[in-house]
Parts: C-alpha cells; structure tokens; sequence
C-alpha cells in the first residue's frame, strides 16, 4: 500500500488524490488484498541407516565366526586334544548357571574368583593413579625434576612385572598385597609417562599468560594444565587398568589363593581344560569392558568439542 500511494501520479509536493474505495467486494479484490502464505514444508522421512548397521554388526560376526570355524576344523580329529566348541559351551553353561557358590576357600564359583582379582586390580590400580598422576605433573612441570627421574623410569620401566614379586613376598611376607604390589608397580609407569609428556606439550603461551596474570601454581595445574593435560592422562590410566588387568592372572597363578588366575591353575591341575577355555572369554570379556568404560569416560571429558 505505501508503494501505492507515492507512485501515484501528480505534480511533486501536491498531495496526491484519494484514493476511492472498490464499491463492491468482490473476488478479485479479496485475492488481490489477501496475505501469501507459505506452504509447510514436509519433514522428511527417517530412513534408517543399513550400510553403518551392516559395517558396525557384520565385520565383528563375521570374525567370531571365523574363529569358532578354525577352533571347530582344529578339535574335529580323533587325536584332538582341545574341546570342541559344543563341549565348552557346555560347561560354560554349567559354570555360570551358579557363578557364585560358595564351599570353601579353595571351591568357589567363577563370578567370586573374577571379584577378587577386580578388587586386587582395584587397590593397585588406584594407589597407582594417587602417586603416578602428580608424579607426572611435578616431572613435566619442572625439568630439573624431570631430568633427575628419567634416568629411573628409564631404568625400572622394561623389568617385567612378574619379576617385582618376589620383592613383594619378601617384603609383606604374604600373597595378597605381594599381588597388589605387582599391580602398583606395573600401573604406575604409563601414568607417570603420559602424564608428564602431556604437561611438557602444553602451548608456551598458555604459561606466559598465567605469568602475566600472577596466577599461583595451583590455578596454573587447575585451571591451565589439568585441562589439556587430561586426553593425555586417561590414554596412561587406559594403558595401565589393561596392563594391570593382564599381570594379576599370572601374579595369581603364582601366589595362589582366590583369583581367576589360581582358578585357571587349579583346573590346569585337575586336567579341565574347558573351564580354562571359559576363563580365557571371561578374561577377555572383563578386559574389554574395562577397556569400553575407560574410553567413555575420555570422551565423556574430552575438551576438543
């Protein structure tokens, strides 16, 4: 309507005529004066994605079945020494339709054995992380105290850990914390090392601003460092839950007692050799859900988003 009222004709600044109303509403006026709306536009249709299903369901069936088919073909003879795959289905069947009997220190199911070697691998673990994690701050902070630990962790961290228990034995004078001992000393060096390695990549500038700013050490390690540090910091506690993991089989195999380890070794003792297939799954179950749940929590506190 303002387009046409200052188009109309007539002489410049004389007021341009009225403008006469239609003397009937008819259908033309009515298109003509009534608002375009626009259509809606359709959502579209949720199709599901087939090709992501197939590549994240088919590669990891399609390998379990190709390692059932070699452990099928390599039990099928009559000289076989192995069980077949029915056979240790079985007795997994069997053990875990009571995991968590009870008859005894030395007869307890699978689910009490897989406990106790979690809550071994826990302490160890644990007080690895409380000693490894500000180790590796105070190393990759100041290089003269870098310099003087490198030589040691250069030093203790290629020795096997199965070779620290005997120091263990000798020192506690039993099995249990000799294990948690083994635990310790196996989980603290990838923390130690990844931690420090990220302190030491943190960008120069970020320090010269909190120079500028008078920051005190505890803002720069809180506000500056533990941030981009912490990708760095669960890759080493990642590493070090999956070596721990890995090490209290064999340390329990050793010093006995209640523990998936000793479980293997007494049914190695009594000639079963398909509970020891079962507890080879449920080591490798339990380490890869450790493994899964490490990964969501680096995720879950990831600073790149």
């Amino acid at each position: 309507m303002v387009a046409a009222v200052f188009h109309t004709g007539g002489l410049a600044g004389t007021e341009p005529p009225p403008v006469a109303a239609p003397a009937a509403a008819g259908p033309a006026a009515v298109t003509a004066v009534a608002p375009s709306v626009a259509p809606t536009p359709t959502q579209p249709r949720w199709r599901p994605d087939w090709r992501s299903l197939w590549l994240a369901v088919l590669p990891p069936v399609l390998g379990l079945v190709l390692l059932v088919g070699i452990w099928t073909l390599a039990t099928s003879g009559p000289n076989a020494s192995l069980p077949t795959p029915a056979v240790t289905f079985e007795a997994a069947v069997k053990l875990f339709s009571d995991p968590f009997y009870d008859n005894g220190p030395n007869d307890q199911g699978i689910g009490w054995n897989v406990l106790f070697s979690l809550e071994r691998v826990g302490i160890g673990f644990g007080l690895a992380a409380a000693v490894g994690i500000p180790l590796g701050f105070i190393i990759g902070r100041f290089e003269f105290v870098g310099r003087m630990f490198s030589p040691l962790i250069s030093l203790l961290k290629p020795v096997s850990p199965l070779a620290w228990l005997p120091i263990g034995l000798l020192v506690f004078k039993s099995a249990n914390p000799a294990a948690v001992w083994t635990i310790f000393i196996c989980s603290i060096w990838p923390m130690v090392v990844n931690t420090a390695v990220g302190v030491q990549r943190v960008p120069q500038d970020y320090l010269n601003v909190a120079r500028v700013l008078n920051l005190s050490e505890w803002k720069v390690i809180t506000k500056i460092l533990f941030p981009a540090v912490l990708p760095y910091m669960l890759t080493g506690v990642r590493l070090s839950v999956g070596t721990a993991w890995l090490v209290i089989v064999a340390a329990e195999m050793l010093t006995g007692g209640v523990g998936i380890g000793f479980w293997v070794w007494d049914e190695w003792n009594n000639l079963n050799v398909k509970h020891i297939i079962v507890a080879i799954f449920v080591i490798g179950i339990v380490g890869l859900a450790l493994e899964q749940l490490l990964m969501a929590m680096a995720r879950r506190f990831s600073y790149d988003d």
